[in-house]
C-alpha cells in the first residue's frame, strides 16, 4: 500500500471523513477527547491523503466515513465500530458490540443518519481546522 507522505505508514490507524460535515466534525470531536493514547490520525476525504489511500468512488461518496487499520479499510458503521474499538477501555466494548450486529442491518442505520446529517448537524463551508496541539494527529 502506497503511503500519502512520509508522516503515514501502512500500520497507521486513520479517520477518514467529510470535512465540511458537522456530524462529522462532532464525531472527531469525540475520537480526539476519547483516544486516550493518541492512536487515531484524521484526514479529510477531501485531501491529499484520501486521494492516495482512499478509491475514488468512495472518496465522492462524502456520505461514508472511512478507517484505516494497518492498511485495511473498513467503511460506513463497520469504519465506526473499529474506531471504538481501536480507542480502547469501555469503547472497545461498544465497538464489539456493534461489529456483532449483522452488516446489513447497522449500514441501514448508517445510512438513515448519513441521509439526514446535514439537515440535522450542517454543513461547513471548509474542513475542519485542528488546533495547535491536535495539528500532529491531522493528515492533509
Amino acid at each position: 500500500m502506497s503511503t500519502a507522505n512520509s508522516e503515514t505508514t501502512d500500520q497507521d490507524a486513520i479517520v477518514f471523513f467529510d470535512g465540511v460535515c458537522g456530524l462529522c466534525n462532532h464525531a472527531i470531536n469525540f475520537f480526539l477527547s476519547r483516544d486516550r493514547q493518541r492512536v487515531l490520525k484524521f484526514a479529510p476525504l477531501q485531501g491529499k491523503t484520501a486521494a492516495a489511500l482512499v478509491p475514488d468512488t468512495v472518496r465522492k461518496n462524502l456520505n461514508t466515513f472511512v478507517f484505516s487499520d494497518n492498511g485495511r479499510l473498513y467503511y460506513r458503521s463497520g469504519a465506526m465500530a473499529r474506531i471504538l474499538m481501536r480507542i480502547g477501555g469501555p469503547w472497545r466494548i461498544l465497538g464489539a458490540m456493534l461489529w456483532l450486529i449483522p452488516w446489513p442491518v447497522r449500514d441501514a442505520g448508517y445510512r438513515i443518519v448519513a441521509s439526514l446529517r446535514y439537515k440535522l448537524f450542517g454543513k461547513h463551508e471548509s474542513c475542519r481546522l485542528p488546533t495547535p496541539e491536535e495539528r500532529s494527529r491531522f493528515l492533509d
